[in-house]
Parts: structure tokens; sequence; C-alpha cells
């Protein structure tokens, strides 16, 4: 009613978010630190969270103190370091649960903006972190001049087969050039000796057309064999028809030198 009522709370039912100072928790392995945390949230029913509880998000804070100090308990420093995921989840679904029924308020996420272990534990942190930098980058170095030394000697290999390659091409090329050197000499000398060959045949071809006998014509065949002979052969055929014209010269010649030498002694008497 006009005048004698009054709106008691305005509410906004978009989601918003709360940021909480730092609270000292303490690990499984009695290391003390400092973790802030930031809650969004969403209110879902205004009457609840009007009249539900007194100064909700003092009670949100405080309960969000306690959770982290029995999640944070349960963990030893480095699993704290390297849970956040974890300890969001855990938080989240304590806090919603724990609000929607006494606030009306539907808690959305919950993050671990910041944790600061001790001043000693961040520098032997820092220390280990650095040394761990160090080591990373000696194996880094070390696995570096090893594929450097790998590639070197890959070039070197590949460096000795490729002169190995091509002293086998070489060697090949020289022999086959010298191979085909002995054949054109080969090719020449048979060339040369056909070119013989026919000369003669042309030139004995030529006398026949003269009109030559045939004693011409072996005595011609005898000065070709008389030529064969002074070669290098052991051994020379000579045909039957030749055989018989030699030994006929051969006899003519025996009978002029006797009549030569008759000749002589019937003057000398």
């Amino acid at each position: 009613m006009p005048i004698l009522d009054r709106v008691a709370k305005r509410v906004s039912l978009k989601e918003q978010v709360v940021d909480f100072e730092p609270q000292a928790v303490i690990t499984k392995d009695n290391v003390t630190m400092q973790i802030d945390t930031v809650v969004f949230y969403q209110i879902t029913d205004p009457k609840k969270y009007a009249y539900g509880v007194e100064s909700p998000i003092a009670a949100i804070e405080n309960l969000t103190a306690t959770t982290l100090r029995n999640i944070i308990g349960d963990l030893e420093l480095d699993e704290t370091l390297t849970s956040r995921e974890t300890i969001n989840s855990k938080m989240r679904t304590i806090l919603d649960i724990a609000t929607d029924e006494w606030g009306g308020i539907k808690v959305n996420r919950v993050e671990l903006k910041n944790i600061m272990p001790p001043k000693a534990i961040q520098d032997a942190m820092e220390k280990q972190m650095k040394a761990e930098r160090e080591r990373r980058e000696a194996i880094l170095r070390a696995e570096g001049e090893k594929k450097s030394t790998i590639l070197v000697a890959e070039g070197e290999k590949e460096s000795v087969i490729l002169e190995a390659e091509a002293s086998k091409q070489a060697a090949i090329l020289k022999a086959e050039a010298e191979k085909q050197k002995r054949i054109k000499e080969a090719e020449g000398q048979a060339e040369a000796i056909r070119s013989v060959q026919k000369a003669t045949a042309e030139g004995i071809e030529y006398i026949k057309n003269a009109g030559a006998d045939d004693v011409v014509l072996t005595l011609k065949s005898l000065e070709a064999f008389a030529k064969a002979a002074d070669g290098k052969a052991t051994k020379i055929i000579i045909p039957s028809e030749i055989q018989g014209i030699a030994g006929l010269t051969k006899t003519i010649a025996e009978v002029a030198r006797t009549e030569t030498s008759v000749a002589k002694e019937k003057e000398v008497k």
C-alpha cells in the first residue's frame, strides 16, 4: 500500500562477480600460502536472496574461505600449484549446493585468481624452474649438435658415394671409349685389307680383259701368293693349278740352265 509499503531491496538477476581478499591456507605438507578467489554468481530466487540469509555476499565469502581451506588441506604444495582446474570444480560444486538452499543464488564459476607461496618457496621454485630451463636448453643444444654431427656425417657419406660413383662412371666410359677405339681400328684394318684385295682383283680383271693368257694370270696369282707368304702366316695353301704351273716353270728353268752349261762346255773344247 502507498506510504505504508516500501521496496525492501532491489535485486539484479544478471550474472555478477565478487573478488574476495586472499585467504591464508595450509597445504598437506604444512606450507602456508595466500590464495584469492573470484566467484561468478547469479540470483535465481530474489525472495530467498532477500530474506533467506543475512548478508549473503559475506556468507558466500566465508563459505568460500572454509571450502578452500578444506580442499587445499588435502593437497601438497606441488598438487596445489598444478591442480587449479580440480580445485575450481570442487569449490563451484560445494558453493552452488550451499547457496541454492539458503540464498537463491547459483554459483556459475569459481576461479583461483592467484596462489602466493612464501618468499623462500618462491625463490626455491624460481631456482628450480631456472635449473629446469637450463637443463632443457642443454638437452636442446646437445640434440642440435647431435643432429648437426649426423648431418655432416651424412653429407660426407653422400660425398664419398658420389665420388665413387663418378669414378665408376669414368672407368666405364674410359673402357667403353677404349673398346670403341679398338673396334674402329679393327674396322679400319679390315677396310684396308678389303681395299687391297679389291684393288688386286680389279688388276687381275683388268689384265684378263686386256687379253692376257692363263700363264700371265697364273704368274700374277703367284705374285699375290708371294706377297701373302711375306706375312706372318706359317702355312699357305696353293691351288693345284698354280702348283702345276710353278713346277713347269721350275722345269723350264732347269732345262735352260742345262743347255747353257752344255753350250759353255762346247765353247771350252
